[in-house]
């Protein structure tokens, strides 16, 4: 929900996981977040980061890895060239 102001004012905004567009329930202990920061030339830290979130499903089905590096590649950040 958002006020006049157009700021979001909801107690809880639920994740979805980037694998598979669910919702990430509230009570998925499974579940994981994770933040891939990007690096200029020089390897330094530029304060932008990439957001991931993969549901506790998809990490019981052993395939949080295999989804985490399809999602990379999609952004560019990882490469399978040889």
């Amino acid at each position: 929900m958002q006020n006049e102001e157009g700021k979001i004012v909801d107690l809880y905004l639920p994740r979805k996981c980037s694998a598979t567009n669910r919702l990430i329930p509230a009570k998925d202990h499974g579940a994981m977040q994770l933040n891939v920061g990007q690096v200029d030339e020089s390897g330094r830290y530029t304060g932008d980061f990439y957001t991931f979130a993969i549901a506790g499903f998809i990490r019981s089905r052993g395939e949080g890895d295999s989804c985490l590096n399809r999602l990379l590649n999609e952004k560019g950040l990882l490469t399978f060239a040889k």
